[in-house]
């Protein structure tokens, strides 16, 4: 009995091992792959920022948006964009 409960110990441990240690036994490639995933989505994320300022702008001239308002919007976009972009410079 008392082997048959070490036995599946054992089991349970290489279970374990393998699962967390999964993420760690992948390769370069992979590792770049997630990457270069990582870094097509920010690019995505920093031309719709882009966008985002552009409209806002065409927004305060149509008179849309108050100077205020647009000063308070632009301000956060531009510190979004500049978050995105350091990102990017991270992982280049």
């Amino acid at each position: 009995m008392e082997v048959l409960t070490l036995l599946g110990v054992l089991v349970a441990l290489a279970a374990v091992v393998a699962i967390v240690g999964h993420p760690l036994r992948r390769g370069p490639e992979a590792m770049e792959r997630g990457t270069s995933a990582r870094v097509r989505d920010l690019e995505a994320a920093r031309e719709a920022k882009y966008q985002q300022i552009r409209d806002a702008e065409l927004d305060a001239r149509l008179g849309k948006l108050s100077e205020e308002d647009h000063r308070v919007l632009d301000r956060q976009l531009r510190a979004e964009a500049i978050e995105i972009l350091r990102e990017l410079d991270e992982l280049q």
